[in-house]
């Protein structure tokens, strides 16, 4: 029997999606948009001491290499040829720190995470076909609190009149950004001090980590990041789109080790796209004044400000957007972030033991599920909160009910934008005799909602306009739940895409535009368009205030719990 012909779709991008929860490749056919395979591997977080989040960088560098692998197998079963996909872009969290040596390509410590997103956030790099692949380096992830003390002495020598520090980066001193991280590092740990001393640490975020590590690693591999990436180091000048000198030496951190910077769209054996910023191109937010939220392990919230460097005076960060090719335009856009979102649900899952699994949710539908008005005993509030349901908002938010009174401030690493307050902790107030654990898993999903309109009530403020609709995408969109109770607590409408994956999507069109590859057009007149999905408020609009500032005091509630941990160090 002859062979089956091989499908020929015109040029295919891939996408490799590498987040705090899990690694991604998704492939798109370049002059549709549609998404023809993916693949998805769930990345351990490990958590050494209360407060310390790390993640290891070979475990996330081998989730890229099965991802990849899996989701060839998948084309080829849709009879698809995998040697049209011409480029790969490459999205990733964006403040984790990772130090490897650039000898062996092995780390020289866990990757430090942000203290949450989502980051979310990710670069995306373009990558030939055929690209070795070898192992490397060391993390600190986003979440993570240990350089607590370390901010704290380092804004002791800022001056008040004279924060350039902000000026420079757009960014509060904060455990959030990368550059601390770096610092805590080279003071705690010999095996990176060692290898700073030697001339053999390299830096970088994920973004960098992975496109060393495609593109030869320790045979040559590019050691580079993009504008957006190194926007969120702390040590970019987001003006002149330098590493910047002063920055370098007041975080006492050897130029060296940095990557090169690069614009989000070009090959050099790659190209870099932060996270968020991938969800902003494949929101095709283009346009001054356009904003989406992305729901992941974290929210993040970006509206773009064109060719603008605006400066926040309401507790967002000032970014940069992208910059789509080595000779075009930077574009700026001012970001909210909430620390936990998607997060707060694994939560309750992995912490409390509320939720187990969808399968033992739908099985299980036990009394105290029915009797708080939040389901059917087929039909219980778990299952409504991880299923993707077919029903209209309307009905679905009748069906689940409130959280009768109930509030929930997952402050589990401090409060982020607006407040950036590291001082904060987790609360849940308002608690009855009556409450139970429905109303507190409702409450959690309702925190996303409140948090997301603190950010987007400072963005209004910012920008003087306020938005009439927010676009929305990440794996959260899916349930239409937190969708509906969205639009209820922003009171304006909330469109999502029928394709929620567009930061793979803006990942894989920056990568397909770039020069050299070419099989993606931005021009407005060929972009696909996109079907999207529209949820109107369902509440009058005293209510939702009513329930939006009794938010606002259970977060003045959670302030103030903790002062610096003694032990940050520790570490041989």
């Amino acid at each position: 029997m002859a062979a089956a012909k091989k499908a020929v779709l015109g040029p295919l991008v891939g996408a490799v999606d590498q987040g705090t929860s899990s690694t991604r490749f998704l492939v798109f056919n370049s002059k549709t948009a549609e998404l023809l395979s993916h693949h998805q591997v769930e990345i351990k977080q490990e958590f050494p001491r209360e407060g310390w989040v790390e993640q290891d960088p070979k475990e996330i560098l081998q989730s890229v290499y099965e991802c990849i692998e899996k989701t060839c197998e998948k084309l080829g079963q849709l009879n698809i040829d995998i040697s049209n996909i011409k480029a790969i872009g490459v999205s990733n969290q964006r403040e984790t720190t990772v130090v490897w040596d650039k000898l062996t390509g092995e780390p020289l410590y866990n990757a430090v995470a942000a203290p949450v997103s989502p980051g979310p956030s990710d670069p995306v790099a373009v990558v030939p076909s055929g690209s070795s692949v070898p192992a490397a380096g060391a993390s600190s992830v986003w979440l993570d609190l240990r350089t607590q003390s370390t901010v704290e002495n380092l804004s002791k020598r800022i001056p008040g009149n004279n924060n350039f520090v902000k000026s420079k980066t757009g960014l509060p001193l904060s455990t959030y950004f990368s550059a601390v991280k770096l610092r805590w590092l080279l003071d705690n740990v010999r095996k990176v001090q060692k290898a700073v001393e030697e001339d053999r640490a390299l830096f970088g975020t994920i973004d960098s980590w992975l496109i060393w590590s495609l593109t030869g690693g320790a045979n040559g591999g590019v050691h580079c990041t993009d504008v957006t990436n190194a926007s969120r180091t702390m040590l970019f000048n987001i003006h002149s789109l330098e590493w910047d000198k002063e920055l370098c030496e007041f975080f006492e951190i050897p130029m060296k080790v940095l990557p090169n910077v690069r614009s989000s769209s070009e090959i050099y054996g790659l190209m870099c796209l932060g996270d968020q910023s991938a969800a902003l191109v494949g929101q095709m937010c283009f346009q001054d004044g356009q904003a989406k939220n992305t729901y992941g392990t974290g929210c993040f919230l970006l509206c773009n400000t064109g060719r603008k460097c605006v400066f926040s005076e309401h507790g967002l960060l000032t970014t940069v957007a992208y910059k789509l090719g080595r000779d075009k335009p930077v574009y700026y856009a001012l970001e909210g972030s909430v620390a936990i979102a998607g997060a707060v649900i694994r939560w309750l899952r992995d912490n409390l033991g509320i939720i187990k699994s969808s399968e033992e949710i739908a099985r299980r539908g036990g009394q105290s599920e029915t009797h708080c008005g939040l389901g059917t005993p087929r039909r219980p509030l778990f299952y409504l909160l991880v299923n993707n349901l077919k029903k209209s908002g309307k009905k679905l938010a009748k069906e689940v009910g409130t959280s009768y009174g109930c509030y929930f401030v997952p402050a589990f690493s401090g409060l982020y934008a607006p407040y950036w307050e590291p001082s904060a902790r987790g609360i849940i107030c308002g608690l009855t005799q009556f409450t139970n654990k429905c109303h507190i898993a409702f409450a959690a999903l309702e925190a996303v909602c409140f948090q997301t309109r603190e950010i987007l009530d400072a963005m209004n403020r910012d920008c003087g306009i306020p938005l009439s609709h927010l676009q929305v995408d990440g794996g959260m969109t899916n349930n239409k739940i937190l969708m509906q109770l969205q639009a209820d607590i922003l009171y304006i409408p909330v469109v999502k895409p029928s394709m929620p994956e567009t930061t793979a999507l803006g990942a894989a069109m920056a990568a397909g535009a770039a020069e050299g590859v070419g099989v993606w057009s931005l021009e407005p007149e060929d972009l696909s368009a996109v079907t999207m999905e529209r949820f109107e408020p369902q509440i009058n609009a005293e209510e939702s205030e009513i329930r939006y500032s009794t938010w606002k005091k259970a977060v003045m509630k959670s302030v103030g719990w903790v002062t610096t941990q003694s032990s940050e160090s520790g570490i041989p």
